[in-house]
């Protein structure tokens, strides 16, 4: 298994440089890929932030990414409800250090009221506390 960074999911993606796309694409064909929390984290702030895609394009292609066969992901499951909740309004990073707090038994602190009504929403069986 070979872990990628971030650079080569967003050559892989984006397409911006046909040389590194070939290689990044002959890279994923060629082996098992490791994908971690983080490196989809930082994907999604270069592909929105440099290159201007917006929420519904970049949940499409890192639901295509993390359901290609060969993509082994850190937590799969975090990451895909990460992405529904990018797609459904939220913030991507927000949504991904929520999901990734499951284990915290006493829920989720956080002082923006406003990420507070979304993740309500969006994961009504959770517990989500301002201080």
């Amino acid at each position: 298994m070979l872990a990628v960074d971030t650079n080569v999911v967003i050559r892989f993606l984006a397409n911006d440089n046909a040389a590194q796309h070939k290689r990044a694409v002959a890279l994923f064909r060629a082996h098992d890929i490791w994908l971690t929390k983080t490196v989809l984290l930082e994907s999604e702030w270069v592909l929105r932030s440099a290159f201007g895609f917006g929420a519904g394009d970049i949940a499409q292609a890192f639901r295509g990414l993390i359901h290609l066969p060969n993509v082994h992901c850190e937590d799969r499951s975090a990451m895909s409800s990460a992405i529904d909740a990018l797609a459904a309004g939220m913030d991507f990073a927000d949504a991904l250090h929520f999901v990734c707090s499951g284990q915290a038994d006493e829920g989720f602190a956080r002082f923006d009221a406003r990420f507070v009504k979304r993740a309500r929403k969006h994961w009504p069986d959770t517990v989500i506390r301002v201080p």
